[in-house]
């Protein structure tokens, strides 16, 4: 069996709940300040995905993966009011975030709650701008509906492409097998057709040295 498949279905075979717990808490940890910048969330989503071959397990991972990226967003927004301007200055944001969180602030001025639903989709960004906005001010009744619509989406985004990325893998790796093998069928029947080519040249060489032996005889 090919190695693609194997890995495939031995994450489809672990235990479901451990895989959405799992997954969730990634993506948990990834949006809320702090942790997005050693939480693998986007990864370790696509990966899970690749297991979302039913309906159920489609809905029940996009259901946790949506509820957990809201709660770290909401955890975020938590420490950005409570903290304010100050954590720009912290360590953690001068180290890893400094123009992230400026382009948060930046996106949040210009936009309001819209940026906090594009925000979603960019790397980095999405982990500081639930900070950025409890900082700002905006009002949690207007972060809230946002922070869900963009989760919603992009939680959908991941998973489709993930469990779309599994069956390509599965199909890919088929048709490359298929393929290996028909390779080597052509080549092996061109090699015959040469083999049995030069075999017959040589025989008729052969003949035509012994009809004119016999002749010049």
């Amino acid at each position: 069996m090919a190695l693609v498949t194997e890995v495939l279905e031995w994450l489809q075979n672990l235990p479901q709940p451990a895989l959405v717990g799992a997954t969730g808490g990634l993506v948990f940890l990834e949006c809320t300040i702090g942790l997005g910048f050693l939480a693998p969330g986007e990864s370790g989503l696509l990966i899970a995905a690749t297991t979302a071959t039913t309906v159920a397990r489609f809905l029940i991972l996009w259901a946790v993966v949506t509820v957990c990226a809201v709660a770290g967003d909401s955890i975020g927004y938590a420490i950005g009011k409570r903290w304010g301007p100050r954590l720009r200055e912290t360590k953690l944001i001068q180290r890893y975030g400094v123009d992230a969180w400026d382009k948060a602030t930046g996106i949040l001025q210009r936009r309001g709650a819209w940026a906090v639903f594009f925000a979603r989709f960019l790397p980095v960004v999405r982990t500081l701008t639930p900070a950025a906005a409890g900082t700002s001010g905006l009002p949690y009744r207007k972060f809230l509906p946002a922070a869900f619509a963009g989760a919603f989406c992009w939680s959908l985004l991941h998973i489709s492409l993930g469990a779309a990325l599994g069956e390509a893998a599965k199909r890919i790796e088929g048709i490359l097998n298929t393929g290996g093998l028909i390779v080597v069928g052509v080549l092996v029947a061109v090699a015959l057709f040469f083999l049995l080519r030069w075999k017959k040249k040589k025989t008729m060489k052969a003949v035509d040295q012994d009809s004119d032996a016999r002749t010049n005889s």
